[in-house]
């Protein structure tokens, strides 16, 4: 087609005012090359806390290094403990565990 152009005279005119290449994806503030993941950037915005943010990675970290998409609840367990959670407390209802963490938040 601009071969039909270049024979017939026509200059290509460039209509669009911005042309942006959406296809990267990148957030441009944070420079070239640099994406947060969904899990950084929901962490980042306060909808995860540190302790979340940790565990979700070192499951990640798990499934990567052990090519296991879905890791059964004993291997969760694995990784909770190689985070160094050890059971202290004598256990509770989640309704209870709820209403300590309010009282905390308060």
């Amino acid at each position: 087609m601009a071969e039909k152009r270049e024979k017939s005279g026509e200059k290509f005119v460039e209509r669009r005012k911005s042309v942006v290449d959406r296809r990267l994806g990148l957030d441009r503030r944070r420079g070239p090359g640099i994406r947060r993941s969904l899990d950084r950037k929901a962490a980042e915005e306060g909808e995860m806390t540190d302790e979340q943010f940790q565990f979700l990675m070192a499951i990640d970290k798990y499934k990567r290094a052990n090519q296991r998409p879905f890791p059964t609840w004993t291997e969760v367990l694995d990784v909770i403990k190689a985070l160094g959670y050890r059971k202290v407390e004598e256990p509770c209802s989640l309704e209870d565990l709820k209403k300590q963490q309010e009282s905390v938040e308060a």
